[in-house]
């Protein structure tokens, strides 16, 4: 497990077998992000991203009991191909959320040596409790579940790219 860089911060990094433009559009692509997003039998069932800082990133996530889980939240950051940094803090055109924030995460993505992509996400909370019940709810169980089932899409969609480029 990386070191966080505080006491507040939860962190998973991963070398995804899948080229940074795939792994980039399955965040973006509100399509490709109800793919992936939440380990199954969980899904997200409705997306909405307004890529662009202060740009809405809201998810519904639906549990196999018919919990339905909505997340509302905000673009503070976008680096295209390289970054995104969003919160829950804010829920589009810097529209405070309601109730106590919870967190902001940080998604970075650089090319790996020999190919694939270095995937880093970090969540920071707004309290040490914040980290502790995000870890105990099983951060990186569900956030690496969550990685892998990136990594596939991303690698189907890098090949179907190009087996249409043939």
């Amino acid at each position: 497990m990386p070191d966080a860089k505080s006491e507040t911060e939860l962190v998973l990094e991963r070398q995804l077998d899948a080229p940074r433009a795939a792994v980039w559009r399955c965040w973006t692509e509100p399509d490709l992000l109800e793919q992936w997003f939440c380990p199954k039998p969980w899904r997200v069932t409705d997306a909405k991203i307004d890529l662009r800082p202060g740009g809405r990133f809201d998810t519904v996530m639906n549990g196999p009991d018919g919990e339905v889980v909505p997340n509302r939240g905000q673009f503070v950051e976008v680096e295209p191909g390289h970054r995104l940094v969003f919160t829950d803090a804010f829920v589009g055109d810097w529209q405070p959320g309601s109730g106590t924030p919870f967190m902001a995460a940080s998604i970075t993505f650089a090319d790996a040596p020999g190919g694939g992509t270095l995937y880093r996400a970090s969540a920071r909370h707004w309290s040490v409790e914040a980290r502790e019940r995000h870890e105990a709810m099983g951060f990186h169980e569900g956030w690496g579940v969550a990685a892998d089932q990136l990594e596939t899409l991303a690698r189907e969609i890098a090949g179907r790219a190009g087996k249409a480029a043939s």
